[in-house]
């Protein structure tokens, strides 16, 4: 076999991932602040891109005198050091009391309608930690019974720090006092009875509590130690609601009705006129290369924003296809849902999906949801029927438990697997059991012994 060298030439296909192609996918995938930030950045850095104000002539981020220099000139006077991607790291700040427990809500085993549920409820905490979001109001919202909120709040009362989501002093106390175990019969008179201690009228509250002057005194002392605004610790900025990057409302017909919230939208216009102003003014190749490079670069930036927008409605308006009937009835009829659907449906890859539903919020009659809530696992129907969420399947589970109220009522897991069948949907009892686990309920036995005592 003979050893020697040769020219080949091979044909191929391949994407080359350029630079404005890598801030076009990170552009996708910012949050509306991140965003914001984004822009404000560049222009700061590119006099051509203006803010589009509501009155008058577009602002530009500074005033450059011209009279002496030609602008080229000026620019890169003024400009500062080389632009960088404009994807700094943020200022370092303390996190706020949302972010804290929004990252405990990511650790925890509820389902997808319980999130949702604990959303709702975390958004409605003040920056002191109590909770002012109605319980009936946002079952209202969510269309999802009572017991629900409450299950889900008792689980957010066992968040950090210790007496969050209380209603009011005393369960903000009392939640402290639990997690220390202290909560026993006379300090539950005490907290009962604090309208006294605020009278300083200590003989009324003894007798109110049962104790002697030495033990009130004790019981005061551990009370000074409780704090009664467990979330003032959570320094930074106040606490602030999500801004949903699309609104849906109910039009005519029963339609939905899918709009982009302007107020998160950057306006930003390429300023043509000061352009041309500019373009006059260079006399050198290198001031010429330089608005050249500034003009392509301001157009990119305004192509990209309005894509990215085009994109983020495109997307939500076929969720919002999808998941209609969760906007109609609540979390039961939540449909299941995956990337390749809402891909496919509308022409575009899965990861560009993906990007989209990343940090985007989408804002319902039922509240402020992100937009990968909406994905969801499927389970089959009967005879090859509609396919259903197993997040409505788990809340169907549960329901049916929850109206248990005697021992003769109480469904065993085949039996609750029969039940789901004549409602169409196919699932085994051992999907049944695991659900069931997962929600931490009891199994039937334990649950016959729960009511047997209970009666």
């Amino acid at each position: 076999m003979s050893l020697g060298v040769r020219l080949e030439l091979k044909q191929g296909q391949g994407l080359v991932v350029t630079p404005q192609l890598q801030q076009a996918i990170k552009l996708l995938q910012l949050s509306n602040l991140e965003l914001e930030a984004f822009v404000e950045a560049e222009i700061e850095r590119n006099p051509l891109l203006a803010r589009e104000e509501p009155e008058g002539e577009p602002a530009r981020a500074a005033v450059v005198d011209t009279s002496q220099a030609t602008d080229a000139a000026l620019w890169r006077a003024t400009k500062g050091p080389a632009p960088s991607d404009g994807f700094e790291s943020p200022v370092h700040r303390e996190k706020t009391l949302q972010e804290h427990l929004h990252d405990q809500l990511a650790v925890t085993r509820l389902s997808a309608s319980e999130r949702a549920v604990a959303s709702v409820l975390i958004d409605g905490v003040d920056e002191g930690g109590y909770l002012r979001t109605s319980l009936d109001e946002a079952a209202g919202r969510l269309g999802c019974p009572a017991p629900l909120v409450e299950k889900v709040l008792k689980v957010l009362q066992g968040f950090e720090p210790t007496g969050v989501f209380a209603r009011d002093v005393h369960e903000c106390l009392a939640l402290q006092l639990i997690e220390r175990d202290r909560l026993d019969p006379a300090m539950s008179a005490l907290l009962a009875n604090l309208d006294l201690l605020a009278r300083r009228d200590m003989p009324a509250l003894r007798k109110a509590c049962g104790v002697d002057e030495d033990d009130l005194r004790d019981m005061l002392a551990e009370l000074r130690a409780l704090t009664p605004r467990p979330g003032a610790a959570f320094g930074g900025e106040p606490a602030q609601p999500v801004v949903p990057d699309v609104v849906v409302n109910e039009g005519s017909e029963g339609l939905w009705r899918v709009e982009l919230n302007t107020e998160t939208l950057p306006r930003v216009l390429l300023d043509r006129r000061y352009h041309a102003q500019v373009s006059t003014g260079a006399r050198t190749e290198e001031d010429k290369a330089f608005v050249a490079d500034k003009l392509a670069s301001a157009s990119w930036l305004v192509r990209s924003l309005d894509q990215r927008a085009r994109t983020i409605l495109k997307v939500a308006g076929e969720i919002v296809r999808q998941q209609d009937a969760f906007l109609a009835y609540g979390v039961e009829h939540l449909r299941p849902l995956n990337l390749k659907t809402v891909a496919d449906a509308i022409g575009m890859h899965e990861s560009t999906v993906s990007r989209v539903t990343s940090n985007k919020y989408l804002a319902t009659p039922r509240g402020v949801f992100e937009l990968k809530f909406f994905f969801t696992a499927s389970i089959g129907g009967m005879d090859g029927g509609l396919s259903h969420s197993a997040e409505s399947v788990r809340h169907r589970i549960r329901q049916l438990i929850e109206a248990e109220q005697r021992e003769a009522d109480v469904q065993s897991d085949d039996a609750l697997v029969e039940i789901l069948k004549e409602a169409g949907v196919d699932i085994a009892r051992r999907t049944v059991a695991k659900y069931r686990e997962a929600m931490r309920i009891p199994s039937s036995p334990e649950r016959r012994r729960m009511l047997r005592h209970a009666s």
